[in-house]
Formats: C-alpha cells, sequence, structure tokens
C-alpha cells in the first residue's frame, strides 16, 4: 500500500470511529416513569444520571416528575447536602405547580445547571451569543438526594440523583466549545 493511500485509509478510518463515538455518546437511557398503583407522594427524575461536561449539561433535559400531591399546590425540588466553600447546603433547583391529577413536572433550567451544577456563570462573546465561563470546579460527583417539598401541606417526596464527572467524549466536545469561543475558561 502507498504512503499516500494509507494516510487516506487512517484518515477515513479516523473520521469513521469519532462519527461513531459521537453519535453513541447521544444515547439516552431509559426512562423512568411514576407508578399509577401508588397515592402516596412520589419524585421521579430523567435521566437518573447526569455528567458534569459542559457541553453534555447543557443539552440535558433534568425533569423531576412526582405525583401524590395535592391539585394546585405548588412544589420546589432540593438537591439536599451538596459540598459548597467548606460547608453543606440544601441547593433549590426546580419549581412546578401541581396539575389537577396530582402530578407534576419541573424541569431544571439552565441557569440553574449552569451556577449550581457547574458552578459557572453566564456570559457573552463579541458575537453577542451566549457562552459559558468557567471559574472553577463543578459540584462534587457522587449521589445527591432530591426532595419535593409542597408548599400548601407537608407532603414530601425523595429521589435520589446521581452527579457524575464528565467522559472522554464530554471532555472533547468541552475542548471544541473552548476552541469555538463557546466556553471559556479563567
Amino acid at each position: 500500500m502507498k504512503k499516500r493511500d494509507l494516510k487516506r485509509f487512517l484518515a477515513i478510518n479516523s473520521f469513521l470511529i469519532f462519527s461513531g463515538i459521537f453519535l453513541l455518546s447521544g444515547c439516552s437511557e431509559p426512562t423512568k416513569t411514576l407508578n399509577k398503583q401508588v397515592k402516596y407522594p412520589q419524585l421521579i427524575v430523567n435521566p437518573e444520571t447526569v455528567r458534569l461536561g459542559v457541553a453534555k449539561l447543557k443539552g440535558t433535559n433534568i425533569v423531576f416528575s412526582g405525583s401524590g400531591f395535592e391539585p394546585g399546590d405548588s412544589i420546589f425540588i432540593k438537591l439536599l447536602n451538596v459540598a459548597a466553600d467548606e460547608k453543606r447546603v440544601d441547593l433549590p433547583i426546580a419549581f412546578a405547580d401541581v396539575e389537577n391529577d396530582g402530578t407534576f413536572n419541573a424541569k431544571v433550567g439552565t441557569l440553574t445547571k449552569v451556577s449550581d451544577f457547574l458552578r459557572a456563570k453566564i456570559g457573552s462573546n463579541e458575537k453577542m451569543e451566549n457562552i459559558i465561563i468557567i471559574t472553577g470546579p463543578p459540584m462534587p460527583v457522587g449521589i445527591y438526594r432530591a426532595r419535593a417539598i409542597s408548599m400548601l401541606s407537608d407532603r414530601e417526596a425523595e429521589c435520589t440523583l446521581e452527579v457524575k464527572g464528565p467522559s472522554l467524549i464530554d471532555r472533547i466536545k468541552d475542548w471544541i466549545g473552548v476552541k469555538l469561543g463557546k466556553i471559556v475558561k479563567k
């Protein structure tokens, strides 16, 4: 095989391998559903595991769902016992109104994911595009308890959310984000 043909072969195979990795990294995990038979308050989160890669977390829809609450009530979701500046705090991360059937869906917003999970800031570049400014390390990895708290009654429910560090693919995506000016490290 000629040197030119070998380079072309390696370039095509490298492209196919990286394309496959990026496609597979986008696969989602199965979603958890509420148990319709249960009448007491319950809470689930989808996905159950999130990664702290900047691009990955920003694009991940984290949704807490619950049932067994009073219709018309409001629910706050907190992550419990999160390490922050040498102490432990409860982070309020989502809010929702309870529907007529006693269920709710509370989506974690982009600002919360950036400021509380990544411990970063949202800014803008010269083109007035939103960018993420990394100012320090993200929240510690671990398994966190999340609690749904009713505002009108004493009803509460809990579930767990696993927070993992960024994968190799996440690190590559973030590196590309830095090169494109979408992520700034300070």
